[in-house]
Parts: structure tokens; sequence; C-alpha cells
């Protein structure tokens, strides 16, 4: 908790937020942050997780990409061997 936060500030905050709001409403609004937070999280880590597949499927492409690079390299090499040889 940052030092220039202390008791008798987080408690003026309480009374204005209960004399504003209103004893109903405060669970309530409390319901709705707590909703919020998890909605933002729950989206964070979907995000994440997408972002994860996608370089996930780059590395597999690059891999599959290079493996055939390197298959035709291969095949030409053979291919230009054999012309020389006839």
């Amino acid at each position: 908790m940052p030092s220039w936060i202390g008791p008798w500030e987080i408690a003026i905050v309480l009374v204005l937020a209960l004399l504003i709001f209103g004893p109903k409403k405060l669970p309530d609004l409390g319901q709705s942050l707590g909703r919020s937070i998890t909605g933002f999280k729950k989206g964070l880590k979907d995000t994440k997780e997408d972002v994860q597949a996608a370089i996930k499927e780059d590395v597999t492409a690059g891999t599959k990409t290079e493996t055939a690079a390197a298959d035709a390299a291969a095949a030409a090499k053979t291919e230009s061997t054999e012309k020389t040889e006839s």
C-alpha cells in the first residue's frame, strides 16, 4: 500500500461511497466490479493463448517450409548431378 494512503483516507473514501451510492447499491457495485475484473482476466488469458497458438503455428509452418526447401534443394542437386554424369 502506498505510504500516502492511510487508514483515515480509506475510511473517508468508504464513507463518501456510502453517502453517494447508498447502502443498498454498494453490494451491487462491488459485485459488478468483481465480474469486470474476472472478465478482464479471462480476456487476457484467452488472448495470451491465441497469441501462443499463432506463434506455434508460425514456427511449425516455418519448419515445414524449411524442410520443403531443403528437400527441393537436395532434389535439384541430385538432378543436376545426374545430368552431369549422363
